[in-house]
């Protein structure tokens, strides 16, 4: 009989939201976002920079003039009021595009970030805009200090040029989108007034969802790791960029500090707070990372293009396949209980992945996805049909669970997803959970979800099992997506 169940359409996308063919959407050149959950894309400044479209290089000029509008005033002191509508870059969650894991709501760059900019743009970034041997790049402003990552760059970017992507979504709306499903909406930052030094707001008809607009964004600068200019990069190539110094006497002071700095057999966390040392000493060390990244200028667009042919395949063409496998199924179907719901809905994908080679679509290019976060989005991505609350990220004081399905406050179940590859996971299963279950007065036990992709890391979670007597539980479920299982006929 299941074989028989009809097709449903599923809302996951902009184009299912909105009445578009997902090929318009392609054509024009969009990201067709999920609007269930952020998915992990960011906007990349260097490949406005790099690109050969004029308005993305104007929008670079844009952004690049604004920030030397903050340097010169930057050792002024400023009101509070001042340094929050100049220095502050909040998240733009309209484009639903980031780290996000329970809707699009993300952190963006607040007072912190301000303050050392602020500070920054008077000392090791006296030089912006006034550089001798490279070009001008927005990204420098976040090599200094770990911790600003591809997200901040993307939140930092997407303010700047808001209004571009009001104006893009908007002609893509008129065009394609009833306008039963579209509003009028004001864009507080859509164009920055060097006369009056106040943002300007502009109104636009724009897709409507619930309260909120909606911004599309260009393929073109979008990439999904780490921007091609990033801290991460710096520190991981740290020893070329120090070699590329074509000063002798400047490269052995550099190596020279280093050594002071740094101890022997330095770790990674060691590694990172050298090189922002190094880098707070002798500020020219970015334009040398900063100059070797131009040079390859066309790798960060072959990079890109890579990566979001990965996130397509994975976001886009494999999870719609997962949720019509899972759909002929009884996954969608709902139950009494979060708890029994919730392993309801884990027992068929996991027979979906091991008895209907759904396995395949946790691998990308030959290899197994190597990211948890990957792997709960694409969970969050298929239990949105559900009549239950699937909240992924719920954070109650003390760390965010993957999933709290609930159905209503009496009925509560945490589902953890993990991969066996974690090299954490002997604590998340032990610990994590519960103290979860605990801070989130879940009244079930919580659902442990546990994908493997070869034999010893079955062997791996095995002796984790056994060592701490799990074995058997009901809520631990073990999911085998090793490829080129044997068939049915054949397995014992």
């Amino acid at each position: 009989m299941e074989a028989t169940m009809a097709k449903r359409k599923f809302k996951i996308y902009f184009s299912d939201f909105f009445g578009v063919e997902a090929e318009s959407v392609k054509e024009y050149g969009a990201f067709n976002i999920s609007l269930i959950n952020d998915l992990p894309l960011f906007i990349d400044p260097f490949l406005l920079f790099n690109s050969e479209k004029a308005e993305y290089q104007r929008l670079h000029d844009t952004m690049i003039g604004y920030v030397q509008f903050l340097k010169s005033h930057s050792k002024s002191d400023l009101p509070p009021g001042t340094i929050k509508e100049w220095f502050h870059f909040p998240e733009i969650k309209e484009n639903w595009l980031g780290y996000a894991k329970n809707g699009n709501d993300g952190r963006g760059l607040g007072g912190k970030f301000a303050s050392s900019l602020k500070r920054n743009l008077t000392t090791i970034f006296a030089d912006f805009g006034e550089e001798s041997t490279t070009g001008t790049h927005l990204e420098k402003l976040t090599l200094v200090k770990n911790g600003v990552g591809k997200d901040q760059i993307s939140d930092f970017t997407c303010n700047l040029i808001c209004g571009y992507l009001a104006e893009y979504t908007e002609a893509f709306a008129k065009k394609h989108i009833a306008k039963d499903k579209l509003g009028e909406f004001a864009i507080k930052k859509y164009r920055f007034n060097m006369k009056t030094e106040t943002w300007e707001s502009k109104r636009f008809t724009l897709p409507k969802f619930g309260k909120q607009f909606i911004l599309l964004s260009p393929i073109d600068i979008l990439t999904k790791d780490e921007a091609w200019i990033s801290h991460r990069g710096l520190v991981e190539d740290y020893s070329a960029v120090i070699a590329s110094v074509d000063n002798d006497q400047l490269r052995d002071k550099m190596n020279r500090y280093l050594a002071q700095v740094l101890p022997q057999d330095a770790k990674s966390d060691e590694i990172k707070i050298g090189i922002e040392k190094l880098i707070q000493k002798y500020p020219a060390l970015l334009d040398y990372y900063i100059k070797i990244k131009e040079k390859d200028g066309r790798g960060a667009k072959v990079h890109s293009a890579e990566k979001l042919q990965q996130a397509s395949d994975m976001f886009l063409t494999q999870l719609q396949e997962l949720v019509e496998r899972l759909d002929s199924t009884k996954f969608y179907s709902t139950e009494p209980s979060s708890f029994e719901a919730g392993m309801a809905r884990v027992e068929f994908l996991k027979h979906v992945i091991e008895h209907g080679d759904g396995y395949r679509l946790f691998f990308v290019n030959g290899a197994p996805i190597t990211r948890e976060s990957d792997l709960q989005i694409m969970f969050k991505l298929t239990w949105f049909a559900s009549a239950y609350d699937a909240n992924a990220e719920v954070n109650n004081g003390r760390g965010p669970a993957d999933f709290v399905i609930s159905y209503g406050s009496a009925d509560k179940t945490i589902i953890e997803m993990k991969l066996a590859s974690n090299t954490k996971l002997e604590s998340n299963l032990l610990k994590q959970a519960e103290i979860y279950k605990d801070a989130s007065r879940a009244t079930h036990p919580p659902i442990k979800v546990i994908l493997y992709f070869k034999e010893a890391e079955l062997a791996k979670v095995n002796r984790l099992l056994t060592k701490h007597k799990l074995n058997g539980k009901r809520e631990i479920v073990l999911v085998n997506a090793i490829p080129d299982k044997p068939s049915a006929s054949k397995a014992k």
